[in-house]
């Protein structure tokens, strides 16, 4: 690699305040303090769900074909995903951060972002945790767990300080 040529980031988002936070975090530590020369260059990517994924979370007992929940579902899959992108991108823009990529890719979080490390051959991927409990990430599959193992590259995790009562 050239020295001129910069490393990338890869930052995992999705439509919860962690994730948000992750990527308020990554830009402050990492672009921020050098917004005219940063180190990285930023590639904000959303994955979007399947839509018939989407509808299997949902379980049994919703008696309606799939043929007609699948268009509804897709349409809020797609307003979802444009409400995370604009978020992003304000998050960004509002830090002086203009050098940003933002991809929304379909399919499942855990292959989504391994394949955007190796396609745009990052050097870190930071997630937000969700902070789920053991039994919970048992049975939803932890997104950063997944991505620790498998990613080919650094993977940050960038957790939320707990709010004290």
């Amino acid at each position: 690699m050239a020295c001129s040529e910069k490393q990338v980031m890869v930052v995992g988002i999705d439509d919860s305040e962690h994730s948000s936070y992750a990527l308020g975090w990554t830009l402050d530590h990492f672009f921020v303090p050098c917004t005219s020369n940063p180190t990285f260059k930023l590639v904000v990517v959303h994955a979007k769900p399947i839509p018939t994924y989407a509808v299997g979370l949902a379980g049994p007992g919703i008696n309606v074909g799939a043929a007609e929940v699948l268009p509804m579902v897709e349409a809020d899959l797609k307003k979802i995903a444009a409400r995370v992108v604009e978020k992003a991108k304000e998050l960004c823009i509002n830090k002086s951060v203009n050098d940003v990529t933002v991809e929304v890719v379909e399919g499942d979080g855990r292959n989504v972002l391994c394949e955007a490390v190796e396609r745009h051959h990052a050097s870190i991927l930071v997630v937000g945790s969700h902070g789920y409990g053991a039994i919970k990430r048992a049975v939803l599959g932890s997104v950063s767990d997944y991505c620790a193992h498998h990613a080919h590259c650094t993977v940050m995790i960038v957790k939320r300080p707990k709010i004290k009562h």
